[in-house]
């Protein structure tokens, strides 16, 4: 008995530890992203003519509008006017046009007769039998003649450009009342609308509807450089929206090359799948998966770590044993051991407090956290 009192004394002295067991399961190692949700790209729908008054809208902010579909009509009365004077215009020119071609009729049958006529003159002139005066008189009148002529065909020359004048000027009105309806260039939603009955538009005023390119609605985040190296595209991003509801899903599309020498911080875009609770401008919270593995996992309390090494407290056969450990994925709750541990090991859950290698305790088992951090 004398010899068992020792024993039992150190056993009752031994300290008590808490400790978790090693397990083996899945770890996801994410990252939080803020930021302001921001159509990918925008387009900006105007009118290509001006001073023409808005009579008609037939779509509103929050629609989704298909490439080529009317949003808004222009009154095109004025436009219709000119039309129908330009139609006008055009019959004349065609008169003019035929007007011109019968006094070239008229004008070459008086210089082929006039040009006849001297031909005959001019042997009759050399052998004395007609004067020089009638010869001369000959060779004015087919001058004359000719000068006419020219004159006529100049006259069909002026008339044809005057009706491709008409012409050019009637496919401008025609061109402007096309565009008196103005189309979504592509398909989108319309984020606004600046346009008002009864509104004169002009290049001054600026855009009447702007469009979310494709409806697509992205995540514009902002990072720390040193989380920005984790960040790739096509990583998957879980998005809760201001307010809460259901996560919309989403991938990274693109990771700035840049970071601000001011702030520190880089920018990733984050395309989302579509959803009627996107709302541009508000505020939205994203968890980016950067890894994800299946090993031996511990809490990370459970790791002494410094720059070059990484050890955890193992309770065997109530002796504390120090094992220098290869850290794999780490979370902000637990940590992956790649060597050194094995499954189903005890492991102190606050290491290094007040035991050390070699070290008599007494184990007091705790549940092991198995959260995704």
């Amino acid at each position: 008995m004398a010899q068992d009192a020792p024993a039992a004394t150190a056993a009752l002295q031994a300290p008590s530890v808490s400790v978790v067991e090693a397990k083996r399961r899945e770890i996801v190692s994410t990252v939080t992203v803020t930021g302001t949700l921001r159509p990918r790209e925008t387009v900006v729908v105007g009118s290509d003519v001006e001073g023409l008054r808005i009579k008609a809208l037939l779509a509103d902010e929050g629609d989704m509008v298909a490439a080529g579909e009317i949003l808004a009509r222009l009154d095109t009365d004025m436009i219709e006017i000119g039309l129908a004077r330009s139609q006008s215009q055009t019959a004349r020119a065609d008169a003019a046009i035929a007007q011109a071609k019968s006094r070239i009729a008229e004008a070459e049958s008086i210089a082929t007769e006039a040009q006849s006529a001297l031909a005959r003159t001019r042997p009759l002139a050399k052998k004395g039998i007609v004067g020089q005066d009638v010869l001369d008189q000959r060779v004015s009148a087919a001058a004359s003649a000719d000068a006419a002529l020219a004159s006529a065909r100049q006259g069909v020359a002026v008339a044809e450009a005057d009706r491709a004048l008409t012409l050019a000027e009637r496919r401008e009105l025609e061109l402007r009342k096309a565009k008196a309806e103005i189309k979504a260039p592509t398909d989108g939603l319309i984020l606004s609308r600046a346009a008002r009955l009864g509104s004169v538009v002009s290049g001054s005023s600026g855009g009447l509807f702007e469009i979310a390119r494709d409806g697509q609605i992205e995540l514009d985040a902002e990072v720390g450089e040193t989380v920005l190296r984790r960040l790739a595209e096509g990583q998957a991003v879980s998005v809760t929206l201001a307010g809460g509801g259901e996560p919309v899903t989403g991938e990274i599309r693109l990771v700035s090359p840049m970071v601000d020498a001011t702030t520190r911080l880089g920018r990733i875009r984050v395309a989302l799948t579509a959803s009627s609770e996107l709302r541009t401008g508000s505020f939205a919270r994203g968890v980016v998966e950067t890894d994800r593995s299946t090993g031996v996992v511990v809490p990370r309390t459970a790791i002494i770590a410094d720059a070059d090494t990484a050890v955890v407290q193992v309770v065997r056969d109530g002796t504390i044993e120090t094992r220098e450990v290869t850290l794999g994925i780490t979370t902000g709750s637990d940590a992956e051991i790649l060597e050194g541990l094995e499954a189903g090991d005890q492991v102190v859950a606050l290491a290094g407090t007040f035991v050390r290698d070699g070290d008599a305790v007494t184990a007091v088992a705790l549940k092991s956290a198995e959260g995704e951090g």
